[in-house]
């Protein structure tokens, strides 16, 4: 369990696989700190399993699973990723509870200057959108955001200067795929309901 409140934006150091299942090594200066093999820690919103912690990162590996459902199967050498440790019982959640088990992906359509910050447009497939709602929480890559509005296929995202600043989201993501992961307190609602309507 986590919070979507990203500890750190670390660097992918190596990528060791293929579409079957790769391994991934992650350079960090903080999220090592504290971290253990086997310890739960979140990259880019997918929540994944330290298999070796050194004092310059760790590493993970990602089954074909994770590489179809999430982004990381696309990402590069020397890209920045997102990374939090798992939440602590005794902490603040100061985000949403997010899971780390990303649903699908969001295609980011637009990028526009909203203030200070910046807006996002995103869009995706109506199984996950029936899901967004204005006001309710998503993680994208990870962050913990407020939906903004709906409308259409897509939803908005409303990112303060701090967000932009500490994290990958930024004005640059016109057409990026990002890790979407709904509020899973809807999904809950909807299994727990659904037996009830009619057909």
């Amino acid at each position: 369990m986590f919070t979507g409140l990203v500890e750190e934006v670390g660097t992918l150091a190596w990528i060791d696989g293929g579409p079957d299942g790769a391994r991934l090594g992650v350079r960090t200066s903080r999220v090592q700190d504290g971290l253990a093999v086997g310890d739960s820690v979140a990259v880019n919103g997918a929540c994944l399993t330290a298999v070796t912690v050194s004092g310059e990162g760790f590493a993970v590996d990602c089954v074909a699973e994770t590489l179809r459902r999430t982004s990381l199967g696309t990402r590069r050498e020397g890209e920045g990723v997102n990374l939090e440790r798992a939440l602590r019982a005794d902490a603040r959640i100061g985000g949403h509870f997010v899971q780390g088990h990303v649903d699908g992906l969001a295609e980011c359509r637009a990028v526009r200057p909203d203030g200070d910050g910046i807006r996002l447009e995103l869009a995706c497939p109506p199984d996950l959108l029936r899901y967004v709602v204005e006001k309710g929480s998503v993680a994208l890559d990870g962050v913990s955001l407020t939906v903004a509005a709906r409308s259409g296929d897509a939803f908005e995202v409303a990112l303060i200067p701090h967000t932009v600043a500490e994290t990958t989201l930024g004005p640059e993501l016109e057409g990026a795929s990002l890790n979407l992961e709904v509020d899973v307190l809807a999904k809950y609602v909807e299994a727990l309901v659904a037996p009830h309507l009619p057909s």
